[in-house]
């Protein structure tokens, strides 16, 4: 078994949470009132933001040139292929640069970003990668689950933020990092094993804190 099976198993109900909450659900089923999904398109770019310092510091922890290029090609897969996605909807949505500018991160997006960026600054190459990996991975996974609602991806307004998450190229970046958390989990002992999924449980609640306050708007 590999450890992103433990990984996974560790956080199963909190994930099953995800895929029944209003936000998400509202994205599936297109009754999500647009107005939560622009303050969430806004806060989520914020944090894109440093979601991308935090894979840049997987380049200064890698020890291979191939891993180095892995890391910094995940930078540039957000700067300029997932943040595409929200760059549309802020199009549609008439959200303009200075709007984004303005805006102050939430105290929940906060908490998430300085959380992933502290343990990822402190630790290991394997506390970079686990801190990410839930991010990356619970979305893929949401996307998977809102393809089957039927009419999710043919949604006029939505449809497009689902197919994002499930293209084949989310999936070979997110696959990426799985195989890359599970490689260096081979040469770690019980303890620092337990270390990486105190981490992943933790990102885990941080995003479910993320959906509850772009729903609730929260500040």
């Amino acid at each position: 078994m590999n450890f992103s099976d433990t990984l996974y198993e560790s956080v199963k109900d909190i994930w099953n949470s995800y895929y029944v909450h209003p936000f998400v659900r509202g994205i599936g089923e297109g009754t999500l009132d647009k107005d939560k999904f622009k303050f969430y398109m806004i806060q989520d770019y914020i944090y894109l933001l440093d979601y991308a310092k935090i894979y840049a510091l997987g380049v200064v922890k890698a020890e291979t040139e191939e891993v180095m290029q892995g890391f910094s090609n995940m930078v540039n897969d957000i700067l300029n292929g997932e943040m595409n996605i929200h760059r549309s909807y802020m199009k549609k949505l008439e959200i303009n640069s200075e709007e984004i500018k303005n805006t102050t991160a939430s105290l929940a997006n906060i908490s998430y970003t300085n959380y992933m960026l502290a343990v990822s600054q402190k630790g290991t190459l394997g506390d970079v990668a686990v801190s990410l990996l839930s991010c990356m991975w619970s979305y893929l996974e949401i996307g998977r689950n809102l393809s089957k609602i039927p009419g999710a991806l043919e949604h006029k307004f939505y449809g497009e933020w689902i197919k994002g998450y499930i293209s084949k190229e989310y999936e070979k970046e997110t696959l990426w990092l799985l195989d890359l958390v599970n490689n260096i989990a081979k040469h770690l002992s019980e303890k620092e094993l337990d270390r990486l999924n105190e981490i992943f449980i933790n990102c885990s609640k941080y995003e479910l804190m993320f959906w509850d306050m772009a729903y609730n708007k929260e500040r």
